[in-house]
């Protein structure tokens, strides 16, 4: 039989008892993209253009991306992808991870935080696959910032991926060739609970938007 203190402990436990570690991690990584985007955007004058964010179709987001400490340009981070439903709407994230790829001499040994919009259903297609390589499979050119002229917005609306990268609070277009990109099923499982792959969460409706995504949602319609 239990005794009064044994009795209550049973009660109390479960309501002190945290988020599992695994997901309280991918929890981090969406408040980390949900800071990143907001601050680019408030950038005066060197934000990604809202043009082309109303025209994107999913959006990449890596906070703070390291580059290795004892291999030379190489650069490792973990995020996420959100892609727009049928209606427009942004749907769940799903989470990646990126490596290598050339950042530009802007970024030098720093930590860099890195966006990424997809501008057609093909970049999708790459998106939900085993893994694609910028600038390879995947068509990248660094995205205009601030009031670009709509020639700059042309020329880049042939690539399928354009892509930023913020680093000592300097926030530029830049071309990451060569970095590759694949899905971190790992991650989905932790934040979902459940096995569930890019497809099912970018393309087929099937996971339910975690709640501590919506302030990301809620800053991504703003710029519809």
């Amino acid at each position: 039989m239990l005794t009064p203190m044994a009795a209550a402990l049973s009660f109390v436990l479960p309501f002190l008892t945290p988020l599992p570690a695994d997901r309280e991690k991918q929890v981090e990584q969406i408040k980390n993209a949900t800071e990143v985007f907001t601050e680019v955007m408030n950038i005066p004058d060197k934000a990604i253009p809202q043009e082309l964010l109303s025209r994107a179709e999913c959006v990449v987001i890596v906070p703070s991306m390291k580059k290795g400490a004892f291999v030379v340009g190489a650069h490792y981070g973990r995020g996420l992808v959100l892609c727009r439903k049928e209606n427009r709407q942004w749907g769940p994230p799903s989470m990646l991870s990126i490596t290598g790829g050339s950042f530009g001499i802007q970024i030098g040994g720093q930590a860099v935080d890195v966006v990424m919009l997809v501008m057609n259903k093909k970049g999708i297609n790459f998106l939900v696959g085993d893994k694609f390589t910028l600038g390879g499979e995947a068509s990248v050119a660094a995205g205009p910032v601030g009031r670009a002229t709509s020639a700059e917005t042309n020329a880049a609306m042939r690539a399928e991926l354009l892509t930023y990268s913020r680093a000592r609070g300097l926030f530029a277009g830049v071309s990451l060739k060569g970095a590759l990109v694949k899905p971190d099923d790992d991650a989905n499982r932790d934040l979902y609970g459940r096995e569930l792959s890019a497809k099912t969460i970018l393309l087929e409706g099937k996971a339910v938007m975690p709640p501590e995504a919506q302030p990301l949602i809620s800053a991504l319609a703003k710029f519809r």
